[in-house]
């Protein structure tokens, strides 16, 4: 008997990122040796000409909608548009979430809004994502895109923080309904928003994790960097957790899946 019992789809799913885990360390070593794994987002996956076989992969890889186009080149023109999530990272999660036939999503960190489409224009009609952020200004970058993409109504944004969202889901009785969550927010929030999560995501559901490598500040964290402490202690929590089957994934500035048992 099996120490753990999967669905086909999460097998196939854990067979893809295994794929995905070696194109990573081929690129992040043959081409860069000198940097740690969890280059900046800077770096990588806003289809930048720096990286010759990153490009390679973008180019034959990518299949980006048009609405997802236009708010990403809407967001690398923004001061702080190097906080978008990795193109490449945002179409993995939208096909693990097609695998899991996903209708209730949340989303802690929300920006521009990037991922929010992205997770919006694969849901059924009567889809959600539940959207947290504290910067509105962020947000209503994004909102006209998605009003033109029209995907708007999936989309519920609470401006408050994620937390206090978070703990009214599970108030109002909705643990164990949402299928995904992607957490891209305060790193050092992050393991509230792991646990909450946990709780609101059915079995079989991922949690996606973004920026768990800090451009490899985890590998020895300053005493004075608390967000690369607590990303390293989270980290180290998650190997050991006997709640979630994980992937920890050397693509943007890393990213762990955890799947929920």
């Amino acid at each position: 008997m099996p120490i753990f019992n999967i669905s086909k789809e999460a097998a196939i799913g854990t067979a893809a990122l295994g794929v995905t885990f070696a194109a990573g360390l081929l690129i992040g070593r043959r081409y860069h040796p000198e940097l740690p794994f969890g280059a900046p987002k800077s770096s990588f996956g806003h289809l930048g000409k720096k990286n010759p076989l990153q490009q390679y992969v973008q180019d034959y890889s990518l299949r980006e909608h048009p609405a997802l186009k236009k708010l990403r080149l809407l967001t690398l023109d923004h001061p702080m548009g190097r906080m978008m999530v990795c193109c490449e990272q945002a179409q993995l999660m939208a096909n693990l979430a097609r695998l899991l036939k996903a209708k209730k999503v949340l989303e802690i960190g929300v920006f521009t809004g990037y991922n929010t489409l992205n997770m919006a224009l694969l849901l059924p009609v009567d889809g959600k994502v539940i959207a947290c952020d504290i910067n509105e200004d962020f947000v209503n970058i994004g909102r006209p895109v998605w009003r033109e993409a029209g995907v708007e109504h999936k989309i519920d944004v609470r401006i408050k923080p994620a937390i206090q969202t978070l703990d009214e889901l599970l108030a109002n009785g909705e643990a164990g309904t949402f299928d995904f969550a992607f957490i891209d927010a305060d790193k050092e929030g992050y393991n509230d928003y792991y646990e909450r999560c946990l709780r609101l995501i059915r079995k079989g559901g991922i949690i996606a994790l973004d920026n768990v490598l800090r451009a490899g500040k985890v590998l020895k964290p300053r005493k004075d960097d608390l967000e690369s402490q607590h990303l390293h202690q989270l980290n180290e929590k998650i190997l050991h957790d006997a709640r979630v089957n994980i992937s920890m994934i050397a693509m943007g500035d890393g990213m762990t899946l955890a799947f929920k048992l």
